[in-house]
């Protein structure tokens, strides 16, 4: 649990999940499924005075935000991520009476609240697909040879809610030169060319890149050229 990597903004306690095995530095049971860092040593939830704290998976938005509402202490769970080299949150520790009081409140009002997220979806739907046309539109300015057909595929691709990918970057929503760029060469790359194929036989993906790059370049030109695309 690296000091140098930053922490999830929070209010209140901090609770790790860790990845190794850790034990209690004051009454030294273990291992620890959550700990509590005190002066940089683990603590089990008990020698920390969370013991009495449940736990509350992530997932439900509004039971979450509600059960901390609900009670006096409340403490964010989080576990580190090797591969984003950052710490995520899990879920959260709460007390047991205000999650029940949460849950309540939450079958309340549960069928306002599904209508309410059915037209959200719908809305992020519908904003969803004119970001994909406007994108696919810049492609094909662009590369007026790209076939249309393809150009719709890598801005869907490109633009898929949640997906981290260049779409959805701000350059990308902005439809910057660049970012469109970035999302057709990445698509030349894997379906045109035989990279992935280098990359299953162990090819370094630096070197990979290296000896795909005529290939890419090749499509872009045609590509730039007008007239060129199918009606696919």
């Amino acid at each position: 649990m690296s000091p140098r990597v930053t922490l999830p903004s929070h209010t209140g306690p901090l609770v790790f999940e860790p990845l190794k095995r850790r034990y209690c530095a004051a009454c030294r049971r273990g291992p620890l499924p959550l700990l509590v860092l005190e002066d940089g040593a683990p603590r089990c939830l008990d020698c920390a005075d969370l013991g009495h704290l449940v736990y509350l998976p992530s997932g439900d938005t509004a039971l979450t935000r509600r059960s901390r509402e609900e009670s006096t202490l409340s403490a964010v769970v989080v576990r580190f991520n090797r591969r984003k080299n950052r710490y995520e949150r899990q879920g959260v520790l709460v007390e047991e009476a205000a999650l029940a009081r949460a849950e309540h409140r939450c079958l309340a009002d549960a069928e306002a609240r599904e209508r309410r997220r059915v037209r959200d979806a719908r809305r992020r739907a519908a904003q969803d697909a004119l970001f994909v046309q406007a994108f696919a539109a810049e492609i094909l300015r662009l590369f007026p040879g790209c076939p249309p057909g393809r150009a719709r595929a890598v801005a869907a691709h490109a633009a898929e809610r949640g997906s981290g990918r260049v779409g959805r970057s701000a350059a990308g929503r902005a439809l910057s030169e660049d970012a469109v760029v970035s999302a057709v060469v990445a698509s030349v790359r894997h379906l045109d060319t035989p990279y992935d194929r280098l990359l299953m036989s162990g090819v370094p993906r630096h070197e990979a890149r290296r000896r795909i790059t005529a290939a890419v370049e090749t499509v872009l030109r045609g590509w730039s050229e007008s007239g060129l695309g199918s009606t696919a």
